[in-house]
């Protein structure tokens, strides 16, 4: 924290975090694809890289409240990282009991990856984005409303037979196009 009392944003520790998040699962999967034998088997418990995932967390969390260093920083963000991908690798595995193949693994990766670049770059850009969106809203917010609408709405169209869905995505499409229409209506209203 800076002497004024501001918040100091470090996002080149949350792409560290995330590169090593990254980094991490690829390992874990590469591994466990190439030598699925190997299991550490201990008194009976079957002890999986989560564990040393969550301990990874855990110390890369506790070095990082607990230090204003930035050689610690740093370390506490690989450590968080690395051990968020261990643990991201078994999300399959702990969520189905036992299905380490599971495609909720690599939807969870997605999720996940796109809500940290998403949460870094705000955290990077928000003026630059701020200033975008406070152009949009005040010039152009119903057109691209409606262009967002009937892109997405009709995009469900084709995906499915069910009527129901197909009926509700229709009605979204047109009403999109509708206010795009509108839209330039307005415009050539304006100018004359």
């Amino acid at each position: 924290m800076h002497p004024e009392g501001k918040t100091e944003v470090n996002p080149h520790l949350s792409m560290l975090a995330l590169i090593s998040f990254v980094a991490s699962f690829v390992v874990a999967r590469t591994f466990t694809t190439l030598r699925p034998q190997v299991v550490l088997v201990r008194g009976g418990f079957h002890i999986h890289h989560f564990w040393y995932g969550l301990a990874m967390l855990t110390v890369g969390g506790w070095l990082g409240i607990s230090y204003e260093k930035e050689r610690i920083d740093r370390l506490a963000a690989i450590l968080f990282g690395a051990g968020g991908g261990l643990m991201g690798d078994e999300i399959g595995l702990l969520l189905t009991f036992g299905d380490y193949w599971s495609g909720i693994t690599y939807t969870f990766l997605i999720i996940f990856l796109t809500f940290a670049t998403m949460l870094i770059l705000l955290g990077r850009y928000s003026k630059i984005i701020r200033l975008e969106f406070t152009e949009v809203s005040r010039k152009h917010a119903t057109l691209y409303f409606g262009v967002f609408l009937a892109a997405v709405s009709a995009a469900f169209i084709p995906e499915t037979e069910n009527i129901l869905i197909i009926a509700v995505s229709s009605i979204l499409t047109v009403t999109g196009c509708l206010i795009i229409l509108a839209y330039f209506i307005q415009r050539t209203r304006r100018r004359h």
